[in-house]
């Protein structure tokens, strides 16, 4: 209780309470975070829990801690003011924002890295004036977090709209709107794209898909399959497939389903995300399985490791719709063999990172795992 109260006071000392509008409301509520009408001058984030977050001038202190971090620093990051105006981030995850954001921000080196779930006392000694958290992390961090008066944006990143709502709030935060809408259309343009090609597409004529988690750790091998609702799901269906473990998944987080499983619901493609080593290793090692030999996916060779570089293409980081032109492609050959997928993956870490060729050359392509030409 002592450290935490000499955190108080370092903050009080640094200002910080002043520069910025408290934190009133409770996040369970969703209740806006001031009952007063904002200044003309003041900055206002509308958050994904609704909230209207209320600061008097853009923060230039930002901190990211809790789950998903690396979803959210990937959303700041195509903000070129993130590379100033970012202070410090989690570390210490599986996918630690550490193994990219050198690639894309100059001043990686200053960059504060705290350890996982970084409470009170972790962030003070930062000298935040924002928080931006991912809304799993609101449970375990949010409540303790809002006793340091820091405004707090959070976001959700786990369907396609949420995921432009995000992107409108971080374009507020960094009172870049223009960049924002830039992102979005980057984005929307893609979307619209995949639409197209299968607008003429009936649903009988849609194959059937499995999207499984390949794990072998211990030598044992084990599946699991995303919640129906998450971004996995949805890109799915976007690309024109037809999900087929959602009710085995209704929601929570990853559901572990076995072989038997499989096999009754005997795909028409399989999928296989492997976030431990390229995913090419996991197909082949079920393809030459026996029981896998069964199965029609296998007999049709229609079993694909999900792509992934950095980071995978699956996940709620900008990378998704990389994921989803790929994944038309694999289940819609035909409608998409004018698609150029390394074209796209240029054109995403330039357009969306500022990245230059010879950058894209040295650190996007040699780190590239999965189903790719």
């Amino acid at each position: 209780m002592r450290k935490f109260w000499s955190a108080l006071v370092y903050l009080a000392f640094a200002g910080l309470l002043v520069a910025c509008t408290p934190v009133s409301a409770p996040a369970a509520s969703n209740a806006p975070v001031t009952s007063e009408a904002p200044a003309a001058d003041a900055l206002v984030v509308t958050d994904a829990l609704g909230r209207d977050v209320e600061f008097a001038a853009p923060p230039t202190r930002i901190v990211v801690v809790g789950r998903g971090t690396y979803m959210v620093t990937g959303a700041l990051f195509t903000f070129p003011a993130a590379q100033e105006r970012v202070a410090g981030f989690e570390g210490g995850r599986f996918n630690d924002p550490a193994t990219f954001l050198p690639f894309v921000d100059p001043n990686f080196g200053d960059k504060v890295i705290l350890e996982r779930n970084a409470g009170p006392e972790q962030v003070a000694p930062v000298a935040p004036d924002a928080l931006v958290l991912k809304t799993t992390a609101q449970a375990e961090l949010g409540a303790s977090l809002e006793q340091l008066g820091i405004p707090i944006v959070y976001v959700e990143m786990e369907s396609v709209e949420q995921y432009f709502n995000d992107l409108t709030a971080l374009g507020q935060l960094f009172d870049s709107p223009e960049r924002a809408q830039a992102i979005i259309g980057y984005i929307q343009e893609r979307l619209d794209r995949v639409a197209s090609g299968l607008a003429e597409v009936a649903e009988a004529d849609k194959p059937t898909v499995l999207v499984i988690q390949y794990s072998d750790e211990g030598g044992e091998v084990a599946f699991e399959v995303p919640p129906a609702g998450w971004l996995q799901t949805r890109l799915v269906e976007l690309a024109g497939g037809v999900p087929v473990w959602t009710e085995a998944s209704p929601g929570g987080g990853w559901a572990t389903v076995n072989f038997e499983q499989i096999a009754q619901w005997n795909p028409d493609k399989v999928v296989v995300i492997y976030y431990q080593a390229d995913p090419q290793e996991a197909v082949a090692a079920l393809e030459a399985n026996p029981e896998w030999q069964a199965l029609t996916a296998t007999q049709n060779g229609d079993i694909y490791g999900f792509p992934a570089d950095i980071f995978g293409w699956d996940s709620p980081d900008p990378r998704w719709i990389l994921g989803l032109q790929w994944l038309a492609t694999k289940l819609h050959p035909d409608r998409f063999a004018d698609l150029d997928i390394m074209a796209e993956v240029d054109s995403f870490f330039s357009e969306i990172y500022g990245m230059d060729a010879a950058a894209i050359e040295a650190n996007i392509l040699p780190a590239l795992k999965g189903e790719l030409p």
